[in-house]
Order: structure tokens, then sequence, then C-alpha cells
């Protein structure tokens, strides 16, 4: 009877090891670990407190050089960004006998969004926390090795791109001044900040022309008389702030998204972190990319696509943001209407026109859907570790249009600032659908990849 037993443990044992060699591939492969990433990324961009036209660069970069490899493992479904993003050149990249593709992709993530963050540290721990796993579930050495070494060749070549983006040396040019007319845009309590990226329209865009592209419709022409168009715009968002519902006000902070929110008690003044618009949207990208059963590839095409449209849609919202100047509902109705009034949520430090949210907002819808089709049923719970519920939503377009509706909510934007803003953004997707394909045919990216 021993002798019977002993050869079945031996081949269990066997099995067991074989399962064990192999058990990094499908931990590598699916959708999770690199929406993971993007979530280490996140909390760090968080902890550092970036603008959300920063943010918006430091999400795309790492999530092309993921998607880069991609390519490479893949090259008849998989097309390039090279040549199709402004000054993006092709390379030429070895991949070895023992390189692990989704490994390499993962690295080259972490080591693009560690270099443009100020705590390196929380995004490279996590990738050290990786390797640790893939080496526990059986990757070997060679293979941790060799997929390392694509993964920085990848990174390497995606930061020499990001480099000329025009961003480092915008740190140095002038501080926006606000101008004495009425119109004009001033700085809101608590914190009275200065304008914060008065230059991102000399940031080199990922596909459009030029930061002025898209101009949107002017906004209503300034006014103080009770009578007039814009009085009437302001007074729509006070009245509304006066009156909201518990599902407004729901809607509002769930979509606030402010980095800089400031909080007072008594003479002490601290800020409270939070996730960026574009954060947002990449969080739903990624939830998505779950839901869908995306396999790796493909999450780095959706994670990729969604963060250069949310890029390029900040670029045309701030170039009108600072060309019109517009003064914010807070500041206008504590002049004309109830010096004590003050909005659900604190005034953004940058000028009023068009909303930001509303323009990334119907960028990013527009991208996902032309992805993952519509109706896309999801739950977005990218706001549960910032301390709010979640939101359930039938499509990416309805999420968008509740998005930009919150801002009204909120009471920081005038309603011409979100319709105005989500065409722009409906312009800019239209168009960068033109000039960017990540297929070599017209495959969808939906479906159990």
């Amino acid at each position: 009877m021993t002798r019977r037993i002993i050869p079945i443990l031996l081949l269990a044992a066997a099995w067991f090891a074989c399962t064990e060699k192999t058990d990094y591939i499908a931990y590598l492969e699916s959708s999770g670990r690199l929406v993971e990433a993007g979530g280490t990324l996140t909390n760090a961009m968080v902890h550092d407190i970036f603008s959300p036209p920063v943010a918006s660069r430091i999400y795309a970069y790492p999530a092309i050089a993921a998607f880069e490899v991609a390519v490479l493992g893949d090259p008849t479904t998989y097309r390039s960004l090279a040549g199709q993003l402004n000054g993006f050149e092709g390379a030429t990249f070895q991949i070895t006998e023992n390189v692990s593709l989704p490994l390499a992709a993962l690295v080259a993530y972490y080591e693009v969004g560690a270099r443009l963050v100020f705590s390196a540290h929380m995004v490279s721990d996590d990738k050290d926390r990786l390797l640790s796993q893939v080496k526990k579930l059986g990757a070997s050495n060679e293979t941790i090795v060799e997929s390392h070494a694509l993964g920085e060749a990848v990174a390497a070549h995606i930061l020499a791109y990001a480099s000329k983006d025009n961003y480092h040396q915008s740190r140095s040019f002038e501080k926006y001044t606000s101008g004495d007319d009425a119109h004009v845009w001033k700085p809101t309590p608590p914190a009275y900040m200065e304008g914060i990226e008065p230059h991102w329209n000399k940031i080199r865009p990922f596909a459009l022309d030029s930061a002025n592209q898209f101009i949107p419709k002017p906004a209503t022409k300034f006014g103080f008389e009770p009578e007039s168009q814009f009085f009437q715009e302001a007074k729509a968002v006070m009245d509304i702030g006066n009156q909201l519902t518990p599902e407004q006000r729901e809607i509002a902070y769930f979509w606030d998204c402010n980095p800089y929110k400031m909080n007072v008690k008594g003479h002490v003044m601290y800020a409270e972190k939070k996730i960026t618009p574009g954060g947002h949207w990449v969080g739903i990208a990624g939830i998505a990319s779950k839901n869908a059963n995306l396999d790796w590839k493909a999450t780095a095409e959706t994670l990729a696509l969604t963060s250069i449209y949310v890029f390029d849609a900040f670029i045309a919202c701030w170039d009108e943001k600072y060309r019109s100047v517009l003064i914010r509902p807070e500041t206008y109705i504590n002049r004309y209407m109830d010096e004590d009034w003050v909005p659900l949520l604190q005034t953004p430090p940058f000028p009023e026109y068009t909303s930001g949210h509303s323009v990334i907002s119907t960028a990013a819808s527009r991208v996902l859907t032309g992805l993952l089709g519509e109706p896309f049923h999801f739950v977005d719970t990218t706001e549960v570790n910032f301390g709010l519920g979640t939101r359930e939503f039938n499509s990416f377009n309805e999420a968008a249009a509740e998005a930009a509706i919150s801002r009204f909510y909120g009471g920081i934007h005038y309603m011409p600032a979100i319709e105005y803003g989500s065409e722009q953004g409906e312009h800019v997707a239209a168009y960068l659908a033109t000039k960017i394909s990540t297929r070599t045919s017209k495959m969808a990216a939906r479906g159990d990849q």
C-alpha cells in the first residue's frame, strides 16, 4: 500500500510545482494588475496635490508606455502610437527569450509614473511589491530581469518624448495676474490662490493641431444689471444652490474632484486631498476594463486612450479659460446679489469658462463608448477611497452628463460653461478619433479578450 501512495504523492507534488511556476502568468495577463498600478499612481498624485491639468499629463505618459509594450506583444492587432501623436517617433526594442510582456508593461508604467510625481517612492515601492509577488508565483529570475530591462527601455523612450512637451519650460513662465475689469476672474476664498496653469495652452497636445483648435462659443456678455442675461445666469446658480435636493447635493459632492479644497477651522487652514477630474475618469476606465473582462493589452489601450483624450481636452479647455478669464459665480453673486452666499462646492483656483469637468468628461466618455460600447452598465466606485459613496450608470455618456451638471449644482459654473464645455469636449473627442487609431483594423476592445 505504501508503494502505491508514494508515486501518487510524487505526482501531486510535481503537479503543484508546475502550477506554481505559471501562476504569475494569469496574475499579470488580466486587467486587474494594471488597474491597480493606476490606483497607486492616483494615490501618489493625491498625496502630492497636483493640479487637474498636470495630473492629466502624469496619467497619460505611463499609460502610453504600457500600451507600447502591448503593441510589441500583438502587432497584428494593435497599432503603435508612434507617428500618430505629435512628435512621437518609433523605436526598436529587443524582446529576449524569457521576457514576460505584461510584466514589462507594468514596469514601464511604474518607471514613467515614478519620474513624474514627487512621491516617487510610493510608485517604486508598489513596483517592488509586484516583482516580489510574481517571483512568489513562479516567475524565474531571468524572466524578471529581462522583463524589467524591456520595461525600462520603453520607459526611457517615453520619458524622452515627454521631456519635449514644454512642461518643464512652462514652470518658469510668469504667473497670472488678474486685471481690474469687472468681468475678470479674481482669486476666491478661503485660500485666494492665484490662477493655476495659465500657460497650459503652451503644452504640446497629443493629437490636436493647436490648443485653440476648438474655441467654444463665446461666454455670455458680462452685465450686472438685473435684466441682463449674465445676471440671470448667475441668479440661476444662486437659486439652485439655495434649494438643492439631497440627490443634487450628492451628485455635486461625488464629482467635486477638487485637489485644492481648503478647510478653515479658527485660525488653522488645511488641505483636503482629493482626486482630480481626470483621475476620476481614469478610475472609470479601470472599472470598465475589469467589467468587460479585458486582458492586459486591451486594458493598456483603454487607459492610454482615455488619458490622451483627457489630456488634450484639458489643453483646449485651459486655452479658453485664460482667454476669457471669466469671473466665477461666487465672486459675482457676492458682489451684486448676496455678499454672504457660499456655493456648495469650494470654487477651484482658475477662471470659470469653460467648465473643465464638462469638457474632459465628455471627451473621456466618447472614447470609452467607442471602445466598450453603449449601453455599458457600471458602478462607479472611484470615490470610495476618498470618503464618498458610489453611483450607478448605464453608459459613459450618462456619467459625463451628470459630471457636467454637477458643476451647476455645486455653484461653481454658469450653465453656458457647462453646455458649451460639453460641446468643446465633443469636438475634441471627434477630432482625436480621426487622428488616433490603436487597432490595425476596426476591432473593438469590447468582450472577453
